[in-house]
């Protein structure tokens, strides 16, 4: 009971920032499956699974907002990111964990010290890249961002956030909706499902309060998103971007 208890707090919190971030949920409850013990690639799969339950609960919230109304981009995000991540759910096997780890930290770094530079970055919404070939280029980077999304724990959700604001004109508060409602949902859920088929062991007893902890976390960090400006979400994806970033490389 005190796991269960321990695990729900780690989820809530997790998801709570990363839902009110734009990512990085992986931050705080990826580690936390690991230090209980799991092997890496158990508390990958299951972390993913549970992360589906904080796109559901970010993206009801969303929702609620009236957030989700630009067809082309939806379209674009589900069908570049699910290929994105059924390749990388491959890739992360062939990959060494001393190797993949400290180069998505050190990535991840340099993406906090990109919005740091950026200072108007996310501020405004101001749409772009909608035509046929800005949606292929866009689509391109999805695509290998849904690899990253596919092979590793943390962080890739705040790369998805990122792009959609500087090759699409998104605003923070959009963005994040977008990356919650395709990536919080379906692309985890792909790469789940290809973990699971590719002999990936589940720890199920975990998944309850996990689920519960994540769709909680991830309602509530939509929450104070909504009523937070751009400017304080910003902060937030920042620290979240440096921590994810060294908690990798440590």
């Amino acid at each position: 009971m005190i796991d269960q208890l321990l695990l729900f707090i780690a989820s809530f919190i997790a998801n709570t920032m990363s839902a009110f971030a734009g990512g990085g949920a992986g931050l705080v409850q990826f580690p936390v499956l690991i230090l209980f013990g799991l092997p890496f690639t158990t508390a990958l799969a299951t972390h993913k699974i549970a992360t589906v339950a904080l796109g559901v609960g970010a993206s009801y919230r969303h929702f609620q907002e009236r957030k989700f109304t630009d067809i082309p981009l939806m379209v674009t995000l589900a069908i570049c990111g699910t290929l994105g991540s059924i390749a990388g759910t491959f890739v992360i096997v062939q990959i060494p964990d001393h190797i993949a780890q400290p180069t998505l930290g050190i990535i991840t770094i340099l993406l906090g010290l990109y919005s740091i530079i950026k200072k108007d970055i996310g501020q405004t919404f101001d749409p772009k890249n909608r035509d046929l070939k800005g949606l292929i280029l866009g689509g391109l980077g999805l695509f290998a961002i849904g690899i990253f999304k596919g092979s590793f724990s943390s962080g890739t959700g705040l790369f998805v956030t990122i792009w959609l604001i500087h090759w699409f004109g998104l605003d923070y508060k959009r963005s994040i909706a977008y990356t919650f409602m395709m990536v919080g949902i379906l692309w985890n859920g792909i790469a789940a499902l290809s973990l699971g088929l590719i002999g990936a062991t589940i720890q199920w007893s975990w998944l309850p309060v996990l689920l519960v902890g994540s769709l909680i976390g991830g309602y509530t960090g939509a929450h104070f998103a909504n009523l937070k400006g751009n400017r304080w979400i910003k902060i937030a994806f920042t620290s979240v971007t440096l921590l994810s970033g060294i908690a990798l490389l440590v």
